[in-house]
């Protein structure tokens, strides 16, 4: 699937690439493709990202140095049948949602078994919360209906790379995500969570026996 995705990258093409297995995979197979004369500069979602990606010969920017972007690929936890997303279980989740909005297609790289008929259905939405106002976060999440629980690093709370912590929070299927969505965003402290709505054009399925699915939303052109 990865090289379903690499067919979308245009020469010159300016790249965010995301965090998780599947996205390293993609950022492996661009690799290559740069060594046969592929230009592109990419806006990495993490440091694990930019680690590999320096590593591999992969050309970085930042976002304020691109601007607009043309092509996201990243993985995700949860696919609905309208192509919304849950993400961050790497922890990657705010500069994900970040570098997906600033492109002008999002490609989404899982296993079929991410495909869900809701969101939720995983039982796990990580938000991504100010250590300040963790407790209080926590709280008022909890009024909402679900179970936070802060994520653990190394027996001590796991802190993002944008220096914030992540509430993991036990839910069930979710009925409305857009008002769950609006909900969170509300509360002071909360910094992103981990549904991305309306947001992937494009999803690519692969089995184990390496057969590729693409699932696209309605509205989107072929690509």
């Amino acid at each position: 699937m990865a090289r379903r995705a690499l067919e979308l990258v245009p020469d010159q093409g300016l790249l965010g690439i995301g965090t998780g297995r599947a996205a390293f995979a993609f950022v492996r197979a661009l690799a290559e493709r740069v060594r046969e004369g592929l230009r592109v500069r990419c806006v990495p979602t993490s440091t694990a990202t930019e680690a590999l990606a320096v590593q591999l010969g992969v050309p970085l920017a930042t976002l304020a140095e691109l601007g607009e972007l043309d092509l996201d690929v990243d993985g995700a936890d949860e696919v609905s049948p309208a192509l919304d997303l849950v993400k961050g279980r790497g922890g990657a989740l705010l500069r994900e949602k970040i570098v997906a909005s600033a492109a002008r297609r999002l490609v989404i790289l899982a296993q079929p078994e991410k495909q869900v008929p809701a969101l939720g259905a995983h039982g796990i939405l990580p938000v991504e919360v100010l250590p300040f106002g963790c407790s209080f976060c926590a709280r008022r999440i909890t009024a909402l209906g679900l179970r936070p629980r802060l994520r653990l690093g190394q027996a001590e709370p796991y802190v993002t790379d944008n220096g914030n912590y992540v509430l993991d929070c036990a839910v069930e299927p979710i009925a409305d995500p857009a008002a769950l969505q609006r909900q969170l965003e509300a509360i002071p402290g909360v910094l992103g969570t981990g549904l991305f709505l309306g947001m992937a054009e494009t999803v690519f399925l692969e089995d184990e026996h390496g057969e590729v699915t693409t699932l696209r939303r309605p509205a989107a052109a072929p690509g």
